[in-house]
């Protein structure tokens, strides 16, 4: 009985612990800002004033150094992004926060979205103590080509662009449901704003979805090709949208969605339950 209680004690202290939360906000905001950028940029795509940016997170870390205090503002992000991955792991190994947090399923999709963060935080830190860093779209096509090589490469890479792929089609589901509300304290939140976090929820979401399912969907069918270069990254997946029967105005839909979703990753720094 006493170590029952001693454990559940700890995963009570890591989960309503003041680092927890502290880290779990801070990441937030910086993923706010760099979704906010990153539509901000593929606008700017679509109506041909990009200026020779990439509307991904390499795009949104340049357009950040050239602001005034530009290089602290990357090193922010950065640390934001690190401190995401904090949350996500303590999630992962303890639960996350909710009665359902402790599930096996819910555990996995933190341990998942630990590896991304960790990803894009190394991506980040790397570009503010000087490093050029490569695009997405050439990061994307390199690990494609590398994993292709692999035995079996071709199934993996397939799989990996299909699970992308669904996690999109997800991510967009759960936002047209607002699966976000039951993470958020909106209790001293007036109707009007509890109306205008789901419409950034929603249409964010549904913005944030379309992207990872076109971009898996892109994964894959480099699978079936055999063929790295036709795995793209966020920068060239977003410019395929006006590439498509709708034109550059379906590009201008996802981009101002994005910008939504960084807006709304930004109330979730404020009312989220952590």
């Amino acid at each position: 009985m006493r170590r029952g209680g001693a454990g559940k004690g700890v995963r009570a202290a890591a989960r309503g612990g003041g680092l927890r939360e502290v880290t779990a906000r801070c990441g937030l905001l910086a993923r706010g800002v760099l979704y906010a950028l990153i539509g901000l940029l593929a606008l700017r795509v679509a109506f041909g004033d990009a200026g020779g940016e990439e509307a991904d997170r390499q795009g949104a870390l340049r357009e950040l150094v050239g602001k005034p205090f530009g290089g602290v503002l990357v090193w922010a992000v950065g640390i934001g992004l690190v401190c995401m991955v904090l949350w996500r792991l303590s999630e992962a190994v303890f639960g996350a926060a909710g009665p359902d947090g402790g599930k096996p399923v819910k555990r996995l999709a933190s341990a998942g979205r630990t590896v991304f963060y960790a990803a894009a935080a190394f991506s980040a830190l790397s570009f503010a103590a000087g490093g050029a860093g490569r695009s997405g779209d050439e990061q994307s096509r390199d690990v494609t080509a590398r994993a292709l090589d692999l035995p079996a490469g071709q199934w993996l890479v397939g799989a990996a662009g299909l699970g992308i792929a669904v996690a999109g089609v997800v991510i967009a589901a759960q936002a047209a449901r607002c699966r976000f509300r039951r993470h958020l304290a909106l209790g001293g939140v007036p109707e009007w704003g509890r109306r205008a976090v789901d419409f950034l929820g929603v249409t964010g979401g549904l913005a944030r979805g379309l992207v990872f399912t076109a971009a898996g969907g892109f994964v894959a069918y480099a699978a079936v090709r055999y063929d790295p270069a036709q795995a793209k990254g966020v920068d060239d997946t977003l410019r395929s949208f006006a590439g498509t029967v709708a034109g550059p105005w379906l590009l201008v839909a996802v981009a101002v969605g994005l910008m939504l979703f960084g807006v709304f990753s930004w109330a979730m720094a404020r009312w989220r339950e952590v």
